[in-house]
C-alpha cells in the first residue's frame, strides 16, 4: 500500500508540497534537527544495551536443569521445604 504511494516522483512531489504547506517552511529545519538528535540518541542507546548484554559462554559451562515434569526428592525438597517426602 505504501509503495503505491512513492512509485512515482510527481507523488512525492506533491507530498512533500502539503507537508511544506501543512508546517511552515521555518519550522522544518528545527523539524528535521530534533528528529536527528533523536536518532542519534536512540543509537547511542541500543548500542549501550548491546554493549552490557553478557557474551554467551561455551554450552558445556550452562548448568543442566532437569526435565521438566520430573520431581524428585531434591527438586520437590528445594520447591516445598517441609513437604512429607523430606520428613521421611
Amino acid at each position: 500500500m505504501l509503495g503505491d504511494l512513492f512509485d512515482s516522483p510527481w507523488k512525492i512531489l506533491i507530498i512533500a508540497l502539503v507537508i511544506i504547506v501543512l508546517f511552515g517552511s521555518k519550522k522544518l529545519p528545527s523539524a528535521a534537527r530534533s528528529l536527528g538528535q533523536s536518532m542519534r540518541i536512540l543509537k547511542k542507546e541500543v548500542q549501550g544495551l548491546h554493549e552490557d548484554e553478557p557474551e554467551p559462554g561455551p554450552p558445556d559451562a550452562q548448568a543442566v536443569a532437569p526435565a521438566p515434569g520430573k520431581i524428585t526428592a531434591a527438586t520437590a525438597e528445594a520447591a516445598w521445604p517441609g513437604s512429607p517426602s523430606s520428613r521421611a
